[in-house]
This record gives structure tokens, C-alpha cells and sequence, in this order.
């Protein structure tokens, strides 16, 4: 709900939450009193409380905060249309409870009235959180998700790469580039030794490769020559017993995964496709399936959450800050922010080198400066949001040429950047 003005709050309620109860620290407005008990984790007993809370306050708006703005608890508090969210950093609460506890004590039910404190005394300080649409949420429900089976996939790919350099290091070359792939998974499935694939008919193995989309016969014709010569690393049967157990593991994850997160891409994609905002991601040079769902998420629909660029390059952790006391000035990236929406701006800068010539000439003049790759592309990436953050704010989908002609007019070095590299 929109944020209700002070004198409207009938209550305040702060809450630190766990996996199996809550402890609740409840004040009436007006009043002094705190009113403190704990709260089972279970869905009657969340149901139970918002009853409560909507009969004993006429449904008038009840502030709470808590230490998360999303999870089972967030979502079972937003069933309650009077429910006003305070999402509360919690680095922000341990430093505040330091204030009061400088031993470094912690317990539930005292965080729990820290909470209510900090939002009884500070409230025109904090940000009230207003939920995404339901196609939003969905949305970025998904993207998240799929980002953890990526990663995942990543993990059990160098798992797999790790274990094959124990015993069978020349799987690496032979299952093909990427031992995430369907080929590599397939061929491990069936070879997972050197003495295994050496049984095999050599038509056998040239077939396997060609069903697999290998069409380069030199490439073929090496591998097979290879495998006819080679040499096992060891012989420690041992080792090598355990280490293609592990392989036919890791192999029947990644094989089990790959349908999943196909399943997962299609999903994002048709949600994509029916979102209102998708045509001003859609077409972003670089962004591609993966990405442009990413950046639809992070800026939303909602134009008062981001009032300007800055608010975004501080939102995802794209702004430096800068600490100055006394003489001394540092600056650094920011520690507290979305590792998700800082990852889903770098990644985009990235790709958007190879697409957008303004965006490559950019990066390389940021090299050319002596900044390191990385650098250089978190400040692609700052200089991305701005253009975005317009094109958001306007719902004017981006132009590239549109935008090098700009460039232009400004006389802007960027321009002269652009014509040089690609003359180039």
C-alpha cells in the first residue's frame, strides 16, 4: 500500500524473525507501552495474528519492520492489505544495537524491540517497501533462480574438471570445450575412463562425435589418433574407482540440470514477452534473453522508486562512495548493496561491448587510461544507467544511432572516439 501519513498508523511493530517463530514487539500509536510475545511460524498462526491485527485496528495501516523484504514471512505479512513493510539493512540494526550493546550481545526478542525503536524514532528515515506487480515479481522471482542454476551448473562443472585431472585428463580435450555441454556430459556418461573409450570401435567414437554436431573431420580424425596413443595418468585403481564415481555423479547433475534450466529459460522468456515494459529491453545492444528480463527486474515499474539515475547507480552498487575525515579521502565500490543487480549491470556493460560502438570505444579509452579491466567496466556500466535510466523514465526505447548522433551534436570526445575506431 502507499505510504500512509504518520497520523494515520494505528500501530508499530517490529519483528525479528527465524526459521520456526518471530519474536514481535507491538506498540499502539499514542502510546508508550510495549507489547512483546513470540509468534509460531506456521501459516495458521500467521493468519491467526493478521486477524487479529485487522480487527483490533479497523484495518488501518500497520507499520512493521523487519530485517528482510522478501521470504515466506514478508510474503504471508503482504496478504494483509493495511501491512506497511519497513525492510530494515541488517547492518544497519547491528550497528544500531551496538549503540545500546556495546558487549555485542544478540537476542532475538531485544532485536525485536530494537527494530520497533528504530522504527518508531526514525521512520521518516527509512524506506517503506512497495512491492512489484505480480508479472514483476514473477519475473524477477525467476531470473534470481536461474542465476543460483547457473551457478550452480558452474560449480559442478569445475567439480567434474577437478576430478577428471585426477585420473583422466585427457577427457578434457576429448569431451569437448565445455564440460557442461551435452556432448561432454554423454561422453563421460559413456567413457568415464581412458580404457573405456580405448575399447570402444573407432567408428564407434567418429560416429559419437558426428551425432554431436562435430563436423570438423581433421578435428575428428586427431581426436581419434590421440585416443589410439595415449597413456593412462595411473593406474591406482583405487583412485581411479572413487574418482568415476564422483564423475558419474557430477555427470548425472548436469545432465538433470540442463532440462531444468531450459525449462526455467522458456518460462522467462514468454513472461518477458507479455511484460509492458519489455520493448524498452528487448532491444538493448547486448542484452540478449538472459540479460534484458535481469534489467527489466531492476528498474521495475514503478518511476518514483528510481527519481533519478543516481538513485540507481546507488541502488546497485554501481556508484562508488567516498569516506572523507579530516585530510584523508578514500573511495571505494559499495560492500552493502545486491550482489544480483550489481552482477546483472557489469555483465550487460560487458556484452554491450561487442554490440554498441560508443560502448566499445568507451571501454577502450577507460583502458587507455590505465584502468584495469574490470574498472573500466564498471564505469561503462555507470555511464549504461544513466542512458537507461532515461530511456526507463521517458518509456522511450533505446536508439543506438540515435544516440551517436547526440554524441555528435555535443561535440562530445566520444564521438570522435566512435568515428576513429571505426575507421579502424
Amino acid at each position: 500500500m502507499p505510504t500512509p501519513p504518520e497520523e494515520l498508523i494505528a500501530a508499530w511493530v517490529g519483528i525479528d524473525w527465524a526459521d520456526d517463530h518471530h519474536d514481535v514487539a507491538l506498540q499502539v500509536a499514542g502510546s508508550d507501552a510495549v507489547e512483546a510475545h513470540r509468534l509460531a511460524h506456521t501459516p495458521d498462526a500467521l493468519a491467526t495474528w493478521r486477524a487479529q491485527l485487522a480487527a483490533r485496528f479497523g484495518g488501518r495501516p500497520v507499520a512493521i519492520a523487519l530485517e528482510t523484504s522478501r521470504g515466506p514471512l514478508v510474503a504471508a505479512l503482504l496478504e494483509a492489505p493495511f501491512v506497511v513493510l519497513y525492510p530494515i539493512n541488517p547492518r544497519s540494526l547491528r550497528r544500531f544495537r551496538e549503540a545500546f550493546s556495546p558487549s555485542g550481545a544478540k537476542d532475538d526478542a531485544p532485536d525485536a524491540r530494537l527494530l520497533l525503536t528504530l522504527l518508531v524514532k526514525h521512520h521518516a528515515q527509512l524506506q517503506p517497501w512497495r512491492p512489484e506487480a505480480p508479472a514483476t515479481r514473477l519475473l524477477a522471482y525467476l531470473v534470481q533462480e536461474r542465476r543460483a542454476a547457473v551457478e550452480l551448473r558452474t560449480a559442478l562443472t569445475l567439480q567434474l574438471g577437478a576430478a577428471l585431472k585426477d585420473y583422466f585428463p585427457h577427457a578434457l580435450e576429448w569431451a569437448g570445450d565445455d564440460l557442461s555441454a551435452p556432448m561432454a556430459t554423454a561422453f563421460l556418461q559413456r567413457w568415464p575412463t581412458l580404457a573405456a573409450v580405448q575399447r570402444a570401435r573407432v567408428d564407434t567414437v567418429r560416429q559419437f562425435y558426428t551425432q554431436h554436431r562435430c563436423r570438423s573431420r581433421a578435428r575428428i580424425a586427431a581426436r581419434l589418433a590421440a585416443i589410439r596413443t595415449a597413456v593412462p595418468l595411473t593406474r591406482d585403481a583405487a583412485l581411479i574407482t572413487a574418482r568415476v564415481a564422483v564423475v558419474q555423479l557430477l555427470v548425472a547433475q548436469l545432465r538433470a540440470l540442463a532440462p531444468s534450466l531450459a525449462r526455467v529459460d522458456a518460462l522467462i522468456a514468454e513472461q518477458f514477452a507479455q511484460h509492458p515494459e519489455a520493448p524498452l529491453f528487448a532491444a538493448l545492444p547486448g542484452a540478449g534473453a538472459a540479460l534484458a528480463p535481469r534489467l527489466l527486474v531492476a528498474f521495475g515499474t514503478d518511476r518514483t522508486r528510481f527519481p533519478s539515475a543516481e538513485a540507481v547507480q546507488t541502488q546497485v552498487g554501481i556508484a562508488p562512495i567516498t569516506i572523507r575525515s579530516g585530510r584523508s579521502e578514500q573511495v571505494h565500490w559499495r560492500w552493502t548493496t545486491s550482489t544480483f543487480l550489481r552482477q546483472t549491470f557489469h555483465e550487460y556493460a560487458l556484452h554491450s561491448i561487442r554490440e554498441s560502438a560508443w560502448a566499445r570505444a568507451f571501454y577502450t579509452q577507460q583502458r587507455q587510461r590505465g584502468k584495469s579491466h574490470h574498472a573500466a567496466v564498471r564505469s561503462l556500466a555507470y555511464k549504461w544507467i544513466r542512458i537507461l535510466w532515461r530511456c526507463w523514465h521517458d518509456r522511450t526505447a533505446y536508439d543506438e544511432a540515435r544516440y551517436q548522433r547526440a554524441l555528435h551534436l555535443r561535440h562530445s570526445p566520444l564521438a570522435t572516439a566512435v568515428k576513429q575506431h571505426n575507421a579502424a
